[in-house]
């Protein structure tokens, strides 16, 4: 009888992961750090699919550990720190989970543009210290009615401009590829920023966009306007923000991600005006089973000879 053999390289949701060894011969690989290559080279010749995950992905090395492998199954849809162009020249399929968690991100960026825009950290430290006692809050910013720039068009993008229509906002955006319906495209993002209140970070994490906002991006984006990262933390000039935040450049921020996570830059730590979360964003429980359960078909798939879901195409086919 075939064996239907998988490394996990990293854990993944529990219940999804629980299906895994339910189903598969499964070979959990050593906690980041550790010799994993030396770990994998005893299933050379036997595993032909790995589970991933997109926090840590798969290293050439890890490939050349495994020449047999024909299938990387990567729950999440970041694709930063794993290679497609190299699977690929290697004949090997990658899938991902893009269309699972773009709700659940979109929620976040939203979550974080309220919370930043209406001080709701402050203002809740504010009430529990006792400090409403002796006096009004703060004013804070509207957001209803605001210009919104997005950076990055597909599935989150659109999904955070179609919960835009609630806000009567103005929607600009910038994307080489991608269009948001009803929207201005901008062919620069200093230029958005220029324009927006609230600049939205939705982009992949490539070396094409690391530190797309810079420093003279913050600049435009001006003392009262605010940054919203969702993306990957490559994606912003963590220096750069650091500085526009403490010169006032900008009024604020929301991070879901950051360059070095989990370590983050102490200056936002202890900043009121950056609300801050652990990559959090596709974190549901319902999100988390739906990328999951995507990661397990496309293993019964691959084991059965049908179609496999979200193929990730590499980047000279695109």
């Amino acid at each position: 009888m075939y064996v239907k053999e998988i490394v996990l390289l990293d854990p993944i949701y529990g219940p999804s992961q629980s299906k895994l060894v339910d189903r598969f011969k499964v070979h959990g690989a050593p906690v980041q750090g550790s010799d994993r290559t030396e770990f994998l080279r005893q299933f050379a010749g036997r595993v032909e699919c790995v589970v991933s995950h997109s926090r840590f992905g798969m290293s050439p090395a890890e490939m050349d550990a495994l020449p047999g492998l024909k299938l990387i199954a990567n729950f999440g849809v970041g694709l930063d720190r794993l290679d497609v162009d190299e699977a690929a020249r290697r004949g090997i399929t990658v899938t991902h989970t893009p269309d699972e968690l773009t709700e659940c991100v979109a929620d976040m960026a939203w979550a974080l543009m309220l919370g930043v825009t209406r001080r709701i950290l402050p203002n809740d430290h504010f009430v529990r210290t006792g400090q409403w006692l002796s006096g009004p809050a703060p004013l804070s910013q509207k957001l209803w009615g605001e210009n919104l720039g997005i950076v990055g068009a597909g599935r989150i993008g659109q999904a955070i401009a179609r919960r835009a229509a609630g806000f009567n906002m103005e929607i600009g955006y910038v994307d080489p590829l991608s269009k948001i319906a009803g929207a201005t495209r901008f062919e620069q993002v200093k230029d958005l920023a220029r324009w927006a209140r609230v600049l939205v970070v939705a982009c992949p994490g490539t070396p094409a966009t690391r530190h797309i906002i810079d420093s003279e991006v913050l600049v435009a984006l001006g003392a009262d306007g605010y940054l919203v990262n969702i993306s990957r933390g490559s994606n912003v000039d963590e220096e750069a923000l650091r500085h526009a935040i403490g010169a006032g450049h900008i009024a604020g921020a929301g991070l879901d991600v950051f360059e070095s996570e989990p370590e983050v830059p102490e200056a936002f730590v202890g900043n009121t005006n950056v609300l801050l979360q652990p990559h959090v964003s596709s974190g549901t429980h319902q999100t988390y089973a739906a990328m999951g359960g995507t990661v397990v078909q496309n293993l019964e798939s691959f084991y059965t000879g049908q179609a496999l879901r979200n193929i990730a195409r590499p980047s000279r086919a695109a």
